[in-house]
């Protein structure tokens, strides 16, 4: 008799780094499925407006139906800035919509860094953000509003998901350490279209001190919506130690 792997299908929007989930699947090894069902965008273009325009109600709901041929156990809308920029409470509609419609538990990149943040007792972070400056902003008023304060952050001005996805190890690292503060007990990478899963290790041990990446708590988020807590190498703090579940 074969045991069943929990299954947490990702809603993630257009193409850039999505192949950072297999690699997470990898360190996890294989005790968990991350199927990743590709959503429909018009442009990945870095403004409000295109952000916004990812994360409709009616696209997300297409991408919740196409995920069910994984007959996963959980969905997380793997997009930050189609999250963060409804808004604190906007955000926790946009995923309630989703799981009355399936049936499943749900959440997003967004609420997932949030939630990592509190499992970590992080208040005060740094912020690295591909994004420009007007949706970079959006990001801080987001974890404000969740009670987590922005020590410092940096807008990178990467006008494309598709550029973003192109970022080296070199520049991934220049962007952490230039908004590193002694003020921040985290940095956080809040967009899923820059790889970062294989880095993970190597930052903090740069900075001494949590990365939280958007594609890693994506996961980690994942599993608590299933009640798993997993270790694992490589994939940070947030993974080294079990802790109590919260899918808040």
């Amino acid at each position: 008799m074969t045991t069943r792997t929990p299954t947490i299908a990702l809603l993630y929007p257009g193409h850039a780094a999505e192949d950072d989930y297999p690699l997470a699947e990898s360190a996890l090894s294989g005790a968990v499925a991350l199927p990743v069902v590709i959503t429909d965008v018009e442009s990945d273009d870095h403004t409000v407006e295109a952000m916004r325009a990812v994360g409709t109600g009616t696209r997300l709901l297409v991408g919740a139906r196409t995920a069910q041929r994984h007959e996963p156990d959980a969905l997380m809308w793997a997009c930050t800035s189609g999250s963060f920029l409804y808004g604190w409470e906007g955000a926790h509609q946009q995923v309630a919509s989703v799981s009355e419609a399936t049936g499943l538990p749900v959440s997003s990149t967004s609420l997932a860094f949030a939630a990592a943040c509190r499992a970590l007792d992080i208040t005060s972070v740094a912020i690295a953000a591909t994004y420009p400056a007007p949706v970079a902003d959006g990001f801080s008023v987001f974890l404000r509003d969740a009670g987590i304060s922005v020590a410092s952050a940096a807008a990178h001005d990467i006008g494309t998901a598709t550029e973003a996805g192109t970022v080296d190890g070199d520049n991934l690292f220049e962007m952490v350490r230039s908004v590193d503060s002694d003020a921040a007990q985290a940095i956080l990478l809040p967009d899923t279209a820059l790889h970062t899963i294989g880095w993970i290790a190597d930052l903090e041990a740069t900075v001494r001190k949590p990365i939280l990446t958007a594609n890693q708590v994506t996961i980690w988020q994942g599993l608590q919506l299933l009640g798993v807590d997993i270790t694992a190498d490589g994939l940070g703090h947030l993974f080294s130690v079990r802790r109590a579940i919260s899918s808040s």
